[in-house]
């Protein structure tokens, strides 16, 4: 694709980066065959296709309008169609360029501007999320049930690891998942401490940045990046193997600190030791799987599941089949899920933002994951695990914790 790229941003690393992946789309069309939205919508501009032909005639010095952000803030940025995608197109990293720009020329009004930060500063902030989560939870049977069925049920915490062995790794304690699941990275510790490496935490690190990143509050992100490579950097100075998240969300984005802190002479090269320490849980195990697959196992086989493989996980860190792997290696029986590739809808805040569409996406997911006649559904993302769970009438669940009791570490 040609591009002239206009002066406000031309020559801006923004600005080359823009043009280097507008240059490799052929708008053959594929990645619309894959898009959740365009599958909803029938509309071309609410498809990858369409968002780029937006985003390239804004960088080219049309006005944005606020039609043009309506279609950028209908993507999921699930990133399905840079899966499809046969050019191999970056379009994640030109939505989140298109984004900021559309942002500044067609600015949002001051109520939804009030309305974004409250719904950012909610969540990235663990202290704060914790409290509203509890009065939630507290007022339940008073609030409507709209808002009842949204509150997660409260769960304990239970208990972790001693940290006994020479290799060691860091976790993401994430932003939500402390308050409303917080057996999830304890379960993490466990089944490494059963393959021989502790699992650390470092209370109080704080948000990985993406809940601001991708609500276009970029300064935001950074600042919240730089406290959480300050605040892991000791450990990481005294060798830690690597850095775990149980969050694939919260993965993806680690990934990114060097290239999103790629104009930082302070914080640059940390943040790519960062992104290069980062790894998901299930690549750790996989690694470490004749260890695991040696432990006893309660039982002759686990329960049935229907496996939910998050967008983060299948096309933002392309690792969903290792899951699958390591769950049937220990004696699940995993049910085939239609549409596999497709967003369950809840994409960070999109859930919160753009209810309707998110509601559509949840329900064709969850009748997806019903046909197999499962016992349960696992996941690897807390926001996917919440989203779902709301309305489905059985349990979901994170597979750590699936794994952990298969081996007897339960508790």
């Amino acid at each position: 694709m040609q591009t002239t790229l206009a002066d406000f941003i031309k020559g801006t690393p923004a600005g080359e980066e823009a043009d280097t992946v507008l240059r490799k789309c052929v708008h053959c069309g594929f990645c619309t065959a894959t898009c959740p939205t365009y599958q909803l919508l029938g509309d071309e501009l609410d498809g990858p296709r369409g968002r780029i032909y937006l985003i390239k005639r804004v960088l080219e010095g049309a006005p944005a309008t606020e039609k043009t952000r309506t279609h950028l803030d209908r993507c999921l940025t699930c990133r399905a169609c840079e899966t499809t995608c046969p050019s191999g197109v970056h379009y994640a990293r030109l939505l989140d360029i298109g984004r900021e720009v559309v942002e500044r020329q067609a600015p949002r009004t001051l109520p939804e501007r009030i309305r974004r930060a409250a719904i950012r500063r909610g969540i990235a902030a663990p202290r704060t999320f914790g409290v509203l989560l509890e009065a939630g939870q507290a007022l339940g049977p008073i609030l409507p049930k709209s808002l009842r069925d949204a509150i997660p049920a409260r769960q304990a915490q239970t208990s972790w690891a001693p940290l006994k062995h020479a290799r060691r790794m860091l976790v993401l304690d994430g932003c939500v998942q402390p308050s409303i699941a917080p057996n999830i990275n304890a379960a993490a510790s466990r089944v490494l401490d059963a393959v021989g490496i502790s699992l650390m935490r470092v209370p109080d690190a704080g948000c990985c940045g993406a809940v601001d990143f991708h609500m276009n509050a970029h300064d935001d992100a950074r600042r919240r990046m730089r406290r959480l490579i300050d605040a892991w950097w000791p450990h990481v100075d005294s060798g830690v193997e690597a850095i775990i998240s149980t969050a694939s969300g919260c993965g993806v984005m680690l990934q990114d600190y060097g290239h999103v802190l790629a104009g930082d002479p302070a914080y640059r090269a940390r943040a790519e030791r960062i992104a290069a320490l980062n790894l998901d849980l299930s690549s750790v195990l996989y690694a470490e799987r004749d260890a695991l697959l040696a432990l006893p196992r309660h039982g002759p086989r686990g329960p049935t599941i229907a496996f939910h493989a998050p967008c983060t996980l299948q096309h933002g860190l392309r690792l969903a089949p290792q899951v699958e792997l390591l769950l049937r290696e220990l004696g699940f029986a995993l049910t085939a899920v239609p549409e596999a590739h497709l967003c369950c809808g809840s994409a960070g805040t999109y859930s919160i933002l753009q209810p309707q569409l998110s509601g559509q996406l949840r329900a064709r997911k969850q009748a997806a994951l019903r046909s197999g006649d499962p016992e349960l559904v696992a996941t690897a993302n807390i926001g996917c695990l919440v989203h779902l769970q709301r309305g489905l009438d059985m349990p979901v669940r994170h597979w750590i914790e699936l794994v952990a009791e298969r081996i007897g570490r339960a508790r």
